[in-house]
């Protein structure tokens, strides 16, 4: 696959999976909804139930901000997976303009978003590397 074709193959989707590591070097991996801007992936921590504030991936990313995020697509017809692979830089947002217009771009993406606005940190991710494969 192409650079073109990677940025739109995730650019369409609607989730992707972030892999962070701790200090331990264990690595921790979590579902995001996300929206790509500017050579960034950024994501918002939203009101989803968590079973603490404290997330272990913003943890990971104040220890250790180099991250990868895996966005696929499977089904029975193997002609027809993919997978986009992202490594990056992460970093948490402050509060300010860079936050609120991620969780507008998050808004206008995701309708859940739209009707409650993410209110935790947002993250985000430059983006170092795009790699991908297609079995077409």
């Amino acid at each position: 696959m192409d650079e073109a074709e990677i940025k739109r193959r995730l650019g369409e989707s609607r989730v992707a999976l972030l892999a962070t590591t701790g200090g331990d070097g264990r690595p921790h991996i979590v579902p995001i909804c996300f929206v790509v801007m500017s050579g960034e992936i950024l994501f918002a921590v939203d009101h989803k139930p968590k079973r603490t504030t404290d997330l272990q991936r913003l943890r990971n990313i104040e220890m250790n901000p180099a991250v990868a995020v895996l966005a696929d697509h499977y089904e029975e017809d193997w002609t027809r997976i993919w997978w986009v692979r992202i490594d990056g830089v992460a970093r948490v947002l402050e509060a300010g303009d860079s936050a609120e217009h991620a969780i507008d771009a998050l808004s206008a993406r995701y309708p859940q978003y739209a009707r409650e606005r993410p209110s935790g940190p947002v993250v985000s991710i430059r983006i170092e590397r795009l790699s991908g494969w297609s079995a077409t």
